[in-house]
C-alpha cells in the first residue's frame, strides 16, 4: 500500500502531466486552425482553375497533353501522406491500413505483372512502409520533402511526379491521405493525380457556372499553361488537408490524454485523502487510548 508521500509525489507527477498535455493541446490547436486558414485562402484558387478548366471543356477546342495520357499501367506510384511528430493517436494507423488496402486493390486491378512503387511523406509513415514485404511493391524516397513542406517544396515535388509520368517511368499516380472536414471529422481519401482525368474539372461545371469566354492566344495554350497548375493546386490542397488531419488528430489526442490524466489525479486525490484521513483517526484513537491510561 503506498504511503501519504508516495501518493502526493504521484499527486504532483499526474498534475503535471495534465498541465503539459493541456498546453501541447493548445499549440496544436493553434496549428490546426493556421493550416486551416491555409486552406481557405487555397480553396479560390483551385476553384477558379477548376473553373477556367471546366469553360475550355465546355468550348469546341479538342485538347490533348502528356499529363492526360492513359496507357496500360505497368508501374503504379501510390503517395501516402502521413505525419513527421508523434502523440497524434491512431492518425498514421488508419492511413497506413488504407495504404494496405489501396495496395490491395491495385493489385486485384492491375494484375500481378504490375509493379507498385509507395512513396512515404513524413518521417512516420516513412517508417512503417519500409517494413512492407509484399511481392512486386517497393518503396521511393520522398527526396526533401515532408509533410511539413513549404509551397516550393511541394512544387518541385510535383513536377517530380510530371517528370516521372511525362517520361513514362511511371503510368498511374495515386495519392492515399487524410481529408480535412472539421476538428473532429477527418475522412481516409485515395485520389487519382496522373493522369489527369477530364472528369475531374468537368465535375464542377456546374449550372451557371460558366460563361462565354473569349479565348487569346488559343484555347489548346491556355489549356496547355492551366493544367500544370492545376495539378499543383491539387497537389498543394492534399498537403494542407494532410497538415490540418494531423494537428486535429493530435488535439483530439491530447484532449483524451488530459481527460485521463484527471481522472487519474481525481482517483489518487481519494486515495490520498482517505489514507489521510485513516492515518488522523489512528492519531486520534492513539491520543484518547492515552489518555484513558491516565
Amino acid at each position: 500500500m503506498a504511503t501519504l508521500r508516495e501518493l502526493k509525489a504521484r499527486i504532483g507527477s499526474v498534475a503535471s502531466s495534465e498541465k503539459i498535455t493541456g498546453a501541447m493541446k493548445m499549440i496544436s490547436s493553434a496549428k490546426m486552425h493556421k493550416a486551416e486558414q491555409a486552406l481557405r485562402q487555397l480553396r479560390p484558387f483551385r476553384d477558379q482553375v477548376e473553373s477556367i478548366m471546366a469553360n475550355l471543356a465546355d468550348s469546341d477546342a479538342s485538347f490533348s497533353s502528356p499529363l492526360m495520357e492513359e496507357r496500360p499501367v505497368q508501374h503504379a506510384l501510390l503517395v501516402v501522406w502521413g505525419s513527421d511528430d508523434g502523440l497524434c493517436g491512431a492518425f498514421n494507423v488508419n492511413i497506413f491500413k488504407q495504404l494496405l488496402q489501396q495496395i490491395s486493390a491495385l493489385r486485384q486491378r492491375l494484375g500481378n505483372d504490375a509493379h507498385i512503387t509507395v512513396c512515404a511523406i513524413g518521417a512516420k509513415m516513412a517508417k512503417a512502409v519500409a517494413k512492407i514485404s509484399l511481392p512486386g511493391v517497393d518503396t521511393m524516397d520522398a527526396g526533401a520533402v515532408n509533410s511539413k513542406s513549404a509551397d516550393t517544396e511541394v512544387r518541385d515535388f510535383t513536377w517530380r511526379l510530371r517528370d516521372m509520368f511525362i517520361d513514362k517511368k511511371i503510368d498511374l499516380v495515386e495519392a492515399v491521405y487524410m481529408s480535412f472536414k472539421s476538428m473532429g471529422r477527418q475522412r481516409l481519401e485515395t485520389a487519382q493525380i496522373l493522369p489527369v482525368s477530364p472528369s475531374a474539372f468537368s465535375d464542377s461545371n456546374k449550372p451557371g457556372s460558366t460563361r462565354p469566354y473569349i479565348f487569346e492566344p488559343s484555347p489548346e495554350a491556355i489549356f496547355d499553361k492551366i493544367l500544370p497548375m492545376y495539378l499543383l493546386a491539387i497537389m498543394q490542397d492534399i498537403f494542407t488537408e494532410n497538415r490540418a488531419s494531423e494537428q486535429a488528430a493530435r488535439v483530439m489526442a491530447m484532449q483524451a490524454a488530459n481527460d485521463n490524466a484527471q481522472k487519474l489525479r481525481d482517483q489518487l486525490n481519494l486515495e490520498y485523502n482517505k489514507l489521510r484521513q485513516a492515518a488522523i483517526t489512528t492519531e486520534l484513537l492513539d491520543i484518547l487510548g492515552g489518555q484513558v491510561k491516565d
